[in-house]
Parts: structure tokens; sequence; C-alpha cells
């Protein structure tokens, strides 16, 4: 076998795994060396921080309830000051990529340890990468300061995540290994971890749909999240990722719809250049006689989420705005694209076309 050379960065954190998990989390913390945890959540996930609160006892001095997704950096500044004046050594992020993008902004303020505990399939707490909304426009950046040093995966804290949450927010997850195939700087290792997220993905949504409440399935999507977030954290985003943080900073749509409404369109629009993906996407989601880009567009009709932008309140009248501002400070993207090409694909995904 040819292999092209590459670069490959191992990323040291530690990974928790199973049901019951949370329980271990003050072993955990004690692993860190640290006594006192600033406990992170949004404020519909109140009762999950409590569960942490009441696991730490004594070693918690608060909780802040605040999180939001795109992480606002007035609410960093916030959550920030208030870790200062517990005297938090430590933060613990129980939820999705809203609560644990608020970890990371205090991580890159204090260089405060991170644990963080998943419950749903964002990814964000295998990465190093952090995003910040200003004015709405949302600026991302990598710093190992923020990645967190463990994570806690418990299935069972995934059984009350809402079905069409569920859904979105595991194909947000396979949108983070499906672009991970043609990065500027990927590798064999990642590409196998690509692979195998999105197939434990596309598995354990497609039985979610069936049962929301079954276990294994949970197990699988949580499992893929971990593959899929951990592709993310190792090489760099391209178009897809581009257009979204766009789309959610700008106009503020929810994240995980987002990226599920844009992933077929962006992976069609660079599949052309590399085909190689087109044979790996299909494999995993085990198809045949279709390209990459309708394969995943299918999976999300059969999953009876919504391929339009139009339905997050996204119009027509938009694109020229979202298109200015993508192209202000474009991506390193495997197939080159100027303005009529994202007007072309903003199109297609503002009105639902298969690719």
């Amino acid at each position: 076998m040819n292999l092209e050379s590459f670069v490959y960065q191992y990323q040291p954190n530690r990974v928790v795994f199973g049901y019951g998990a949370i329980q271990k989390l003050m072993e955990e913390i004690q692993k860190l060396g640290c006594s006192k945890a600033l406990i992170l959540c949004t404020p519909e996930q109140v009762a999950q921080a409590q569960l942490v609160n009441d696991i730490l006892g004594d070693n918690a001095v608060g909780v802040f309830d605040k999180a939001v997704m795109h992480v606002p950096v007035e609410t960093a500044r916030e959550a920030s000051k208030v870790a200062n004046e517990l005297g938090a050594d430590c933060a613990v992020a129980i939820g999705g990529g809203s609560t644990i993008g608020l970890g990371k902004a205090i991580a890159l303020e204090y260089s405060l340890p991170i644990i963080a505990i998943p419950t749903t399939y964002a990814g964000s707490e295998m990465t190093p990468i952090y995003g910040l909304t200003e004015n709405n426009v949302k600026k991302t950046g990598k710093d190992f300061r923020v990645l967190p040093k463990t994570v806690i995966y418990d299935p069972e804290l995934t059984l009350t995540l809402p079905l069409e949450v569920s859904l979105t927010s595991g194909m947000n997850a396979i949108a983070h290994a499906a672009e991970g195939l043609y990065a500027q700087d990927g590798n064999p290792i990642m590409t196998l971890l690509a692979e195998e997220g999105i197939r434990a993905l596309a598995e354990g949504l497609k039985a979610l749909k069936a049962n929301d409440q079954d276990k294994d399935a949970r197990s699988q999507c949580l499992y893929g999240a971990w593959l899929c977030g951990t592709v993310l954290g190792n090489v760099g985003m391209a178009l897809h990722h581009k257009l979204c943080h766009t789309l959610g900073g700008t106009f503020n749509l929810p994240h995980a719809p987002t990226h599920t409404v844009v992933l077929p369109q962006a992976i069609a629009y660079n599949e052309v250049a590399r085909p190689e993906v087109t044979k790996i996407i299909t494999r995993a989601l085990k198809v045949e006689n279709v390209t990459a880009g309708q394969a995943l567009f299918d999976l999300e009709l059969s999953l009876g989420l919504s391929t339009k932008l139009s339905d997050l309140n996204f119009t027509e009248a938009d694109i020229q705005k979202a298109k200015d501002i993508a192209m202000s400070n474009p991506y390193w993207n495997p197939r080159p694209f100027g303005h009529e090409d994202i007007q072309e694909i903003l199109k297609k995904a503002c009105l639902g076309i298969r690719p």
C-alpha cells in the first residue's frame, strides 16, 4: 500500500466510557489534583447539573447555568469571572457543545482543567477547538489548553435527550468525520476513525428512530460521537464547517440542525475533487450506486430530518450576506470555490434539493 507523507499528533486526554460512568467523577477530579469544581450547564439542564453537584458534595463550588449556543463572549466573560471569584480549580461541563464550549472559554482565560460529560453527540469534548461569538460573528481558534483533560461518556445520561435533538446531534457528529476525510492535514488513522464513527452513528441513529430508549443504540451513538469528535480534534476543517460557522454566528441558526442541512451539499461539492470520499462514506452507510452527498441526504430523509435551511428561518434573501461573510475569511478546501459556488450550495441547502 502506498502512503503519502503525513503527521499524526496524539492528543493526551482520558476517556471513561460506560453506563453509570458519571459515578466515577469524583475519582477523576482527584486524579487531576483538583477539589473545587464549578459545574457548567444550560438553563435546561439544571437537573443534570444538580446530579453532578450531589456526587461532588463539598467539592462543588457552584453551578453556572447560563450556557447558550455559539458561546457569546459576554457569557464567557461572566462565567470566567464567577470561576475566579469562587476559586474554582476545575470546571465540570455537563451537556452538549454549548456547555462544553463555555468550559473551553474559561480554560482559555484561566487555564482551568475541564472535565466534560457529554449528553449529546456534538463531539466538542474531543477537540482543542474553541469558538466565541462577538458582534454576530463567530470566530474559532485552536489551543490545547481548552482540550478537556477527562471525558466521561455515560450513555444513560443521553436517554432523556429528545429524539429529534439526538438525530441532528448525530448528524452533526457525522459531519465532523466526513469532512475529516479530505482534510489538508488528514492521515490514515483519522480516516479509519472517521469511517467507523460514521458507521456507528448511522446504525445507532436508525435504531434510535425506532426506539429512542434503546440503550445499545445510545451507546453506539455515543461511541460514534467519540470517534467523530476525535477526527475533528486532530485535523483541520474546510468548507462545510466554514458555512455552518457563518450561518450559526451571524444568523443564530441552531448548530446541529444547520450542520445536518449543509452536510450533504458540502460533501457533494467536495467529493468531486476527492472521489475516495464517496467510496468511504457509502461503504460506512452501507449503500450503493449513489454519491456520498446523496447517501447522506437520503439518510437524513429516512430519519425524518429537515434538509432545508428555510425551515430554520434562513431565506434566499440571506444568501448574499452569508456568502460575503464566508468568502471574507475562507477555510482551506480540497476543491477551490468562489462566490458563485457558495451561492449555489446555499441555495440548494435553502430549498432542500437532493445533490
